[in-house]
């Protein structure tokens, strides 16, 4: 199933109707966090559908990746990423990740 955003949520579309939509970008150095709107359900599974992808590329912990259901999962999942990737402290132990 596909799906779109309208006003922040996500809802059911067809598949001429989905798009990718950035949520946020952030660039330090050589290493990249990116969260956008996949919509298309990535969760293989029962329950709320993962929509949502942040990855890191670059630096200590290029190619993690974490999935969320909503925008404001989004953003939050976002922020740690960053605080996880651009730190030198952080593990991706540290990185809590919203789960439906």
């Amino acid at each position: 199933m596909f799906y779109t955003l309208v006003g922040g949520l996500s809802v059911p579309c067809t598949a001429a109707e989905w798009g990718i939509r950035r949520v946020a970008r952030a660039v330090k150095a050589n290493v990249t966090v990116s969260t956008v709107f996949l919509g298309i359900d990535h969760g293989y599974r029962a329950g709320l559908p993962l929509l949502f992808e942040t990855m890191v590329f670059g630096g200590k912990h290029d190619q993690w990746q974490g999935r969320c259901s909503t925008w404001g999962q989004a953003e939050k999942q976002h922020k740690r990423a960053c605080k996880m990737a651009f730190s030198k402290k952080a593990s991706v132990l540290s990185l809590k990740v919203d789960r439906p």
